[in-house]
């Protein structure tokens, strides 16, 4: 695989991963690090930057849940939705330094929701995708 088609499959896994979509980077990740035709520092940043924007896809399909607000149908009380953003800004917004893990693209999309402002967003996003990415470097790193 060349150093090219490496670093696009990584940003296409990453990406991928970081939706709801059934992806799994780490796979890509181990093999391109093993292969040892890209720089660390490379993949890293690349790998981070595909996950981060994958996220950014899930944060604003997120915010589009406040188009459906007020319709007869919608499952959520404005008063329950307001209580709800006071507790995310309080507490919930620390969970997408766990936005890495399995189950945390789905605090990306309440990030959205909630309105959470987007530096916020980004810096705890960024912070977990790609301390997750060094972390996995370096574990593959032990192994191979």
């Amino acid at each position: 695989m060349g150093d090219l088609t490496s670093l696009i499959s990584l940003f296409v896994a990453a990406f991928g991963a970081a939706t709801i979509l059934p992806f799994q980077s780490e796979v890509v990740f181990v093999a391109v690090q093993a292969a040892g035709t890209v720089p660390i520092w490379m993949m890293i940043a690349v790998s981070s930057f595909g996950n981060i924007l994958g996220s950014v896809l899930n944060y604003f399909l997120g915010t589009f849940f406040e188009r459906y607000r007020g319709r007869r149908w919608f499952p959520v009380s404005d008063s329950q939705i307001e209580r709800a953003r006071k507790w995310w800004r309080k507490y919930g917004v620390w969970t997408l330094l766990l936005s890495w893990a399995p189950l945390g693209d789905a605090f990306t999309v309440i990030a959205g929701i909630m309105r959470t402002p987007v530096w916020l967003f980004l810096l705890l996003v960024t912070i977990a995708k790609t301390g997750r990415f060094i972390i996995l470097a370096w574990l593959t790193a032990q192994v191979v």
